[in-house]
C-alpha cells in the first residue's frame, strides 16, 4: 500500500520515537509519577516530542492530543491522538510490551493509525478503506463464528472485577475455548491477523486504542465500548472482535 501524506506522517512520527525508546530501553531511567499515579519517564517525553513535531510540521491546521505534552486544538476537524510510550510500566520494568500509539481522528471518527512496538518487533498500521498491515503483510480477522470456539484475551481485569459485570465475564470465560491475557498493543495486532477472535479490556483511555480501532476494523473486525457504543474520545472500555462474534459476545457480557 502507498502510503496517503497524513499516514506517512505517522510512520515517520513512529519511527522516530521507535530510535528514541530503543536508544533509552533498559537505561535505568528516572520514574516519576503524574497526579494519576501512572509512571513516566524521560522516554515517554522525549519520544511525544518527537512525533509531535514531525506532525505539526506537515499539518500545522490539525489538532493534538498527546499523553505527555498535552493538547491543542482538541476540537479541530483533524486531530491526531497520540501515547508515545503505551506500557511505561513495561518499559521501565524492561520486556518488550511497549507501544508508540499514534491515531487520526477527522470529525469524530478514527480514519488511520499507527501501532509500533520496536523491541517487540512489530509495526502494525492501516487507514480507512485502504485494509491494514503488520510488517507489510496484509491482515484479516479470523472466521471463528461461535463462543465456545473464540480465543479470547482481556486486559485491566483488575477493574473489571470490582464492576457490576463480573459475573457476566466470568460466564464467558467459562464458554470460550481458549483464554489469555495477552494485554496493550498485542491483542489488537492478534485480532487483527486472524490469531485470538475477541478482545475485552476496562479502564482505559482513547490514547491507549484509538490506533487499534483502525487497524482492526480495517483487517474487517469490529471494536466498540463493553455496552456496544462507538468509540469516542470518552471511552473507558473495550469489546473488539473479529465482526461474527460480536454481537453474541456483547449479548453474554450483558
Amino acid at each position: 500500500m502507498t502510503a496517503s501524506p497524513e499516514l506517512q506522517a505517522a510512520l515517520d512520527a513512529a519511527a522516530e520515537a521507535a530510535a528514541i525508546a530503543r536508544s533509552l530501553y533498559q537505561r535505568n531511567l528516572e520514574i516519576r509519577l503524574k497526579e494519576d499515579k501512572s509512571p513516566v519517564t524521560d522516554a515517554d517525553v522525549r519520544c511525544e516530542i518527537a512525533i509531535r513535531e514531525i506532525l505539526e510540521a506537515r499539518f500545522p491546521a490539525y489538532g493534538f492530543f498527546g499523553e505527555e505534552t498535552g493538547s491543542r486544538g482538541v476540537g479541530a476537524e483533524s486531530l491526531w491522538l497520540v501515547d508515545p510510550i503505551d506500557g511505561t510500566k513495561a518499559f521501565v520494568r524492561e520486556y518488550p510490551m511497549f507501544s508508540t500509539q499514534i491515531a487520526l481522528m477527522r470529525r469524530g471518527e478514527i480514519v488511520l493509525g499507527v501501532s509500533s512496538a520496536p523491541v517487540y518487533g512489530e509495526l502494525a498500521y492501516a487507514e480507512r478503506g485502504r485494509g491494514a498491515y503488520l510488517n507489510g503483510k496484509r491482515l484479516a480477522v479470523s472466521d471463528v463464528a461461535s463462543i465456545e470456539s473464540a480465543a479470547l484475551s482481556s486486559g485491566n481485569l483488575k477493574s473489571l472485577a470490582s464492576g457490576a459485570g463480573w459475573a457476566a465475564y466470568g460466564a464467558l470465560v467459562a464458554r470460550v475455548g481458549r483464554i489469555r491475557g495477552y494485554g496493550d498493543f498485542l491483542h489488537y495486532h492478534l485480532l487483527a491477523a486472524g490469531k485470538i477472535d475477541v478482545v475485552v479490556e476496562s479502564d482505559v483511555n482513547i490514547l491507549d486504542i484509538a490506533a487499534a480501532v483502525a487497524i482492526v476494523t480495517e483487517a474487517g473486525g469490529r471494536f466498540t465500548d463493553l455496552r456496544g457504543g462507538a468509540v469516542t474520545l470518552a471511552t473507558t472500555s473495550v469489546l473488539a472482535s473479529n465482526g461474527r462474534l460480536h454481537q453474541a459476545v456483547a449479548a453474554a457480557l450483558g
